[in-house]
C-alpha cells in the first residue's frame, strides 16, 4: 500500500465534564476496524474508520502492535480531526503486525476524552487494547462490585469493565481467559482485542451488532463493523463473526473457537437497516440500500397519498423515498438539499448542538416546494427536533400540503443495546397517538410503516431481529440481567482481589 497523504488538522480535545459519576455508563453505537498481517495497518485503520464515520462522530482512535508491544493514539472529534498524515506515519512506523481502530458516540455525560477508544491497558497478561460496539446491561453491577473490591477505573465507559474482568486472577487461571471473560457479559457487544501477537474478534451470542471478516490481496485479515469498510481498503468479504464466536488472527492465520452457543433466537438490530448503516454495506446478509428501497415501496403500499412530488429527508430517507416514488408513480424530487459539512444531528452529543445543526443542515428549494403537495419520506423520528423544524420550514416556503411518511414504526421504547435513545422522555412517540404526533409536527397526514411491513422487507425470519425500540419486547430484561452470569460478592472476591 502506498503512503497515505492526509490533510493536517488541529486536534480537538473536548474538555472533561465535571461531576460525572462513576456509575454513569454511556451506551455506545460505534464503528470498529482491525487489520492483522499488514505492514501499514494504521493507514488501513484510518481508511476503515473514515468509511464508518457515520457510526460515531465524538472520538476516534487507533492502537497498533509491533509484535511485542502496543501503542495508540486517540482524541475527540472526527477521524480527520484526530489524525493527520504525520500521526499515521508515526503509528505505521511503530506497528508492523496489527492495528485496531474505533469511532465512538455516547449519551450525554459520556462525551469525555478519557472514554475515547481503543482503551489500552497493562495487566498481568501483558498489554491489551479494546474497541467495543454495543452496550453491556450488567456493566454497572459489575463495576460496582469491582469498586467495592478496591479497583480503580479511569473512564466512565462500560468497556473498561471487560478489561477488569480479563485481568482478574480467576479469568487468568482459566484455560481460555478471554472466553471465560466474555461469558460474564450481558448485552450487545462486537469487540476487537489487540494483543501484541494477535487480534481477537468476538460477538455476543445474540448477534445484536454487525461484525465481519475480510481478506486483503496480500493475505492480511481485516475486521469491520460494516462491509463498506472492507470495500474501501480493498478487502474481500469472507464471512460474519458468528454470534458466540471468537475469531483470532495471528501470524499463522485465522482461527475460530466458541465461548458460548448462539442464542436460539438472534437479536439482529433492525435499526441498522433503517438508519445507521451505510447504504453500500451488507448488514446481516442483505444490502442496506436495497432494503431501504423495499421499506419505501412497502410504505407506499400501506399509506398512499395524492401529491406532486415525493421528497426525501436527506440523507438516510433518500433510499426509502426512491422506493416510495417508484411504487406510487409520483415524481421524485430533491427539494431539500443537505449541507455536506454538517454531521448527523441524531448523534450530536447535546440538544443545543442538535438544534444548531438543524438550522445549518438542510436548505429548501423554493421552486419545488411553493404551492406543491409533498410526500416527505424519512427513515425515522426519534426526538422530533429535526423533523418539526423542517416541517415548519417547508410551510414557511409555501408547501400547500405535507404528507409525512416514515419507513419504520414509531419508536416508543428505550434501547439498552447500543442506540442513543435510552430515555422515554426523549422519544416523541412515547405516550402520544399518531394524531398527537401529526399535530405536533404540523403536517397534513402522518403514517409510519407497520411492524409487519418492516419485517417483510428483511431477508431473515422476523423473529431473528430485535425490534424492542418499537414493540417494547426485550430479549434480555435490561433492569434485571440474567442471574446466570451476574457475579455475586463471594465470587467477585475470588477473582477480583
Amino acid at each position: 500500500m502506498a503512503n497515505i497523504s492526509l490533510p493536517r488538522y488541529a486536534r480537538h480535545d473536548a474538555p472533561r465534564q465535571p461531576g460525572v459519576a462513576n456509575h454513569c455508563l454511556p451506551k455506545e453505537k460505534c464503528g470498529v476496524f482491525g487489520v492483522w498481517g499488514h505492514a501499514r495497518g494504521a493507514g488501513l485503520c484510518y481508511l476503515g474508520l473514515y468509511a464508518q464515520q457515520h457510526r460515531g462522530q465524538e472520538s476516534a482512535g487507533i492502537a497498533v502492535s509491533d509484535g511485542t508491544k502496543l501503542n495508540h493514539h486517540t482524541g475527540m472529534g472526527l477521524v480527520a480531526e484526530v489524525f493527520d498524515g504525520d500521526t499515521i506515519e508515526e503509528l505505521n512506523a511503530v506497528g508492523a503486525s496489527g492495528a485496531i481502530g474505533h469511532n465512538r458516540y455516547s449519551t450525554a455525560g459520556g462525551s469525555l476524552a478519557c472514554n475515547a477508544q481503543p482503551l489500552l491497558e497493562n495487566y498481568i497478561g501483558g498489554q491489551v487494547a479494546v474497541a467495543h460496539n454495543g452496550n453491556l446491561i450488567n456493566a454497572e453491577a459489575l463495576r460496582l462490585k469491582f469498586e467495592q473490591a478496591g479497583h480503580l477505573f479511569h473512564t466512565t465507559s462500560d468497556t473498561e469493565v471487560i478489561i477488569h474482568l480479563l485481568a482478574s486472577p480467576r479469568q487468568q487461571q482459566a484455560p481460555d481467559p478471554l472466553g471465560s471473560t466474555l461469558r460474564y457479559l450481558q448485552g450487545a457487544f462486537s469487540l476487537l482485542f489487540l494483543f501484541p501477537d494477535r487480534i481477537e474478534a468476538a460477538r455476543d451470542p445474540w448477534g445484536w451488532r454487525p461484525l465481519v471478516i475480510g481478506r486483503l490481496p496480500d493475505g492480511a485479515y481485516v475486521f469491520a463493523s460494516e462491509t463498506v469498510a472492507l470495500d474501501v481498503v480493498g478487502a474481500v468479504f469472507v464471512r460474519e463473526v458468528e454470534p458466540g464466536e471468537i475469531v483470532t488472527a495471528r501470524e499463522d492465520g485465522l482461527h475460530s473457537r466458541r465461548y458460548a452457543e448462539a442464542a436460539p433466537r438472534p437479536a439482529h438490530c433492525a435499526f441498522e437497516h433503517v438508519y445507521f448503516a451505510n447504504p453500500a454495506s451488507v448488514i446481516f446478509g442483505q444490502n442496506v440500500e436495497v432494503t431501504r428501497e423495499r421499506l419505501g415501496e412497502q410504505l407506499a403500499r400501506e399509506a398512499p397519498a395524492l401529491a406532486d412530488y415525493v421528497v426525501p429527508m436527506p440523507d438516510s430517507g433518500r433510499s426509502a423515498a426512491l422506493g416510495f416514488a417508484r411504487f406510487s408513480g409520483i415524481s421524485y424530487r430533491e427539494a431539500i438539499v443537505p449541507n455536506r459539512y454538517v454531521g448527523r444531528t441524531f448523534i450530536k452529543p447535546s440538544q443545543e448542538q442538535r438544534q444548531a445543526a438543524v438550522r445549518l443542515k438542510l436548505n429548501i428549494i423554493d421552486e419545488l416546494v411553493r404551492g406543491k403537495r409533498l410526500v416527505i419520506v424519512d427513515d425515522s423520528i426519534v426526538r422530533g427536533t429535526t423533523t418539526k423544524a423542517k416541517m415548519d420550514q417547508l410551510r414557511s416556503f409555501g408547501a400547500s400540503e405535507i404528507h409525512l411518511r416514515i419507513s419504520c414504526p414509531p419508536i416508543r421504547h428505550p434501547c439498552y443495546f447500543g442506540v442513543d435513545f435510552a430515555r422515554r422522555s426523549e422519544l416523541v412517540a412515547t405516550g402520544r397517538s399518531i394524531e398527537d404526533i401529526r399535530a405536533y409536527l404540523g403536517v397534513d397526514t402522518l403514517h409510519y410503516l407497520s411492524m409487519e411491513g418492516l419485517l417483510s422487507c428483511m431477508s431473515r425470519p422476523g423473529a431473528h431481529y430485535c425490534t424492542a425500540c418499537w414493540t417494547g419486547e426485550y430479549r434480555l430484561d435490561p433492569e434485571h440481567p440474567s442471574t446466570e452470569r451476574i457475579i455475586e460478592s463471594e465470587q467477585l472476591r475470588m477473582f477480583a482481589t
